[in-house]
């Protein structure tokens, strides 16, 4: 991969993560508002409909979901998709971040554990080539990555 299609596949993969993280959070602190659905009947489904899309915090998390969107399928046009979907699973880093600072919960030594072996996971994806493998325009290894930084900061 050349360094500038490194560049800018990790210069996306950035918003990817964030816009993706920001707008699961910003969606479970809208229906947090909305409150727990209790009765399985037509009606409380369409109470349940008209009040999440009457919440600005769904709003928000829906824009922000739509740019996670946007940003995934730029990638994906010139990156592989084994390659994408695995280091966006940074994002998975951040939500327990974001949920503890901005929704006040509580997250357990057991979930940060998990955050750190998917954080490795990622680590170990970054350090292979974005265009390799099933299209045959690299060979994969460890030419092009940023040696696994992916999660290291949001972990540390």
């Amino acid at each position: 991969m050349t360094r500038n299609l490194q560049w800018k596949t990790y210069g996306l993969l950035a918003p990817i993560v964030l816009f993706a993280s920001t707008g699961n959070v910003l969606l479970g602190k809208g229906m947090k508002q909305i409150g727990e659905i209790r009765e399985w009947s037509p009606a409380a489904f369409g109470s349940l409909f008209l009040g999440a899309f009457s919440n600005g915090w769904v709003w928000l998390g829906i824009g922000s979901l739509l740019l996670f969107l946007v940003s995934f399928m730029v990638v994906l046009s010139w990156a592989d998709y084994s390659f994408v979907m695995p280091v966006s699973a940074a994002s998975y880093a951040l939500v327990p971040l974001m949920s503890r600072w901005l929704l006040s919960e509580r997250v357990s030594s057991t979930r940060w554990a998990g955050v750190a072996l998917i954080c490795a996971g990622v680590a170990l994806v970054t350090r292979t080539s974005a265009t390799g493998g099933a299209t045959g325009r690299a060979t994969g290894g460890t030419s092009g990555g940023t040696g696994g930084v992916a999660c290291g900061e949001v972990v540390s």
